[in-house]
């Protein structure tokens, strides 16, 4: 029988003589190697029954293999399988000018020095316990082996494995960080901007449509005490605060109640059994409806003394800033007034769209400066593109055309000049209205006369001006009808607060649940119907609303009245100067009329689709 040291020096022979100088394998594998070595040598049998000695080695050491084996189990019963080496034909030494990192047992990173002397500490402690060994019992030698091994185990968990031990790595490779190409960023990596709210819309809308996947049905038939509660919040200028998300929507009372409130406005003259909303192309809408003012002088004179009456005091709301924007719509135009600090002004400014040349004319006349902020757009542009592209031909041409105006514009003044004379010697000069130079740019020029009843003609009033244009419409015959179906009839008045002679109105909603295929299946989708002249503030206030109540998913189509979409537009070079304005005095919300405040960004266009995504908003023009 052979005894334990015996053994170990079989196994080390072993391992010797299978040793490659081919191949310069790191300490650590050959440290591991050791370890192995002796570890086997102790559970495999070495001799066999007759008790002869066995010259071959275990099959469990293997005679070259820089890979351990897959498991221990496996190695015990002989079975083990030698890993393949992709770098056995690369001899493995170290660079010139390069500091090899060695990972001790505690996870740290040392120079080859000091791995060099926790080899010594490590080959002394073993030769310490390969001699104390000796003295102890087979059974007990195997147990302490078997606990060192363990141990030696978990230590190595931390270090590096056999194979990434080949490597070799300068110390500035291993600690810089590695930068990564534009094309190794990934598109999910770049945040998008979230954008909170979107741009102010100053446009009248006709109708709402909203969906969602979330129910609506808490929109609809309020209880008697929620809706006198949003009336009377309404009327009291009164904003609950309503959580970020809301569990059940439809047993919230503070949410219904403010969506009662957001779908108030207030309307001059009001006449139930017409619709006084639109009046531009409606008039298959008066037909037949009764109308005993249209024979009835006298009655009209009321209508309309009652009307000025409403106007000049919402005027005077609007000028103390107790009325942030109201709107004048007649047959034939409609006008918006805002106060001072709303749509990036200021100062009082309003809009009138469309208009024609006989309306601007009038206009002038009574003494109101006005812009026609596309117009001046447009022949600001038209130079410097025109001086790039015209030939010498082109410019010979139009210089002709213009000698060819302004001779015929000399011989219709010699016409003019001949009929003043004529009517001077009939004595009637002083009754007929003469011609003005106002009228000679509209007759020469023929670009602005083209702008008739399109959205180039709105016009742009501010200041003081405001005050002689709300003269002006109360004075303007051509603001009331004459004949047809709405003929002295006065125009509609809309504002988001009370004024004199005004009566409260509200919007009417209405919930469908409908089913909508997405795929192959089909999904449940609630819709909400909104219809009325929907106000700006009113539309902001419904969607500021409908965020928590549908958890920030919901989607929305707007219906606008096509001749307020030009409302929207933004005269160059106007900026507010002023503070912000008092924005509790205004009656309404603070945040739509944050909104109002900023200068819209929509242009001629107004906005058709909202969509809110995980509280992210989107529109389309």
């Amino acid at each position: 029988m052979l005894d334990v040291k015996d053994k170990i020096v079989v196994c080390t022979m072993s391992e010797g003589s299978s040793y490659s100088p081919n191949f310069k394998r790191p300490s650590e594998i050959m440290r591991m190697r050791r370890k192995r070595a002796r570890s086997e040598a102790f559970d495999s049998p070495s001799s066999d029954a007759s008790g002869t000695e066995q010259s071959t080695p275990s099959p469990c050491v293997r005679p070259f293999s820089p890979g351990p084996l897959f498991s221990s189990n496996r190695a015990r019963s002989g079975g083990g399988v030698k890993r393949r080496n992709p770098f056995a034909n690369i001899e493995n030494r170290h660079g010139q000018g390069k500091k090899r990192l060695v990972y001790n047992d505690e996870g740290k990173d040392v120079d080859d020095d000091e791995a060099g002397g926790q080899k010594r500490e490590n080959k002394k402690s073993r030769e310490d316990f390969t001699s104390k060994r000796n003295g102890l019992p087979f059974s007990e030698l195997l147990d302490t082996l078997d606990v060192v091994s363990r141990q030696e185990n978990d230590k190595q968990k931390c270090s590096l494995s056999e194979d990434d031990s080949l490597f070799e790595e300068s110390e500035e490779d291993t600690k810089a960080p590695l930068l990564k190409s534009p094309q190794a960023i990934s598109p999910l990596s770049i945040a998008a901007a979230l954008c909170t709210e979107y741009p102010s819309d100053w446009s009248l809308k006709t109708r709402l449509l909203f969906t969602s996947s979330l129910s609506l049905s808490w929109c609809e038939q309020p209880k008697a005490q929620e809706e006198a509660l949003g009336l009377s919040q309404h009327c009291r200028a009164q904003f609950s605060t309503l959580p970020h998300n809301l569990q059940d929507p439809k047993s919230c009372t503070e949410l219904r109640c403010a969506f009662q409130q957001s779908l108030i406005y207030w309307q001059h003259p009001s006449l139930p059994w017409l619709p006084l909303f639109p009046r531009i192309n409606a008039e298959r809408r008066f037909t037949g409806k009764s109308a005993p003012w249209a024979q009835d002088a006298d009655l009209q004179r009321v209508l309309m003394s009652e009307w000025s009456a409403s106007l000049s005091s919402l005027y005077s709301l609007l000028k103390a800033k107790l009325c942030p924007y109201f709107y004048v719509c007649s047959y034939q135009f409609t006008v918006l007034f805002r106060a001072a600090g709303l749509g990036g002004s200021s100062s009082i400014n309003a809009l009138v769209s469309p208009t024609t040349s006989g309306l601007r004319e009038a206009m002038r006349a009574d003494g109101i400066e006005f812009r026609l902020p596309l117009v001046e757009e447009r022949t600001s542009r038209e130079p410097q593109i025109l001086g790039d592209k015209e030939t010498p031909q082109q410019k010979e041409s139009d210089h002709l055309e213009d000698e060819c105006c302004s001779d015929s514009l000399e011989a219709e003044d010699e016409d003019e000049g001949r009929s003043i004379s004529w009517l001077k010697e009939m004595g009637v000069q002083d009754k007929i209205k003469k011609p003005d130079c106002i009228s000679i740019p509209l007759h020469k020029g023929g670009r602005t006369v083209n702008v008739d009843h399109k959205p180039e003609s709105v016009v742009f009033v501010e200041g003081m001006h405001t005050f002689t244009l709300i003269n002006f419409l109360i004075n303007c015959k051509s603001a009331v009808a004459v004949a047809g179906s709405q003929a002295g009839l006065p125009p509609t008045i809309l504002a988001p607060v009370a004024f004199r002679g005004a009566s409260m109105h509200s919007l009417k909603a209405r919930c469908v649940n409908v089913k909508s295929q997405v795929g192959s299946a089909y999904q449940n989708i609630s819709s909400m119907e909104i219809t009325g002249p929907i106000l700006p503030t009113s539309l902001h206030a419904i969607t500021t609303l409908l965020r928590p109540a549908q958890k920030g998913n919901f989607s929305a189509t707007l219906y606008t009245h096509t001749p307020t979409a030009i409302l929207n537009v933004h005269r160059n070079g106007q900026q507010c100067t002023s503070g912000s304005p008092d924005l509790l005095a205004f009656g309404l919300n603070p945040a739509s009329i944050q909104q109002l405040m900023q200068p819209s960004s929509l242009g001629k266009t107004a906005l058709t689709q909202i969509t809110m995504n995980n509280y992210n908003y989107s529109w389309k023009k």
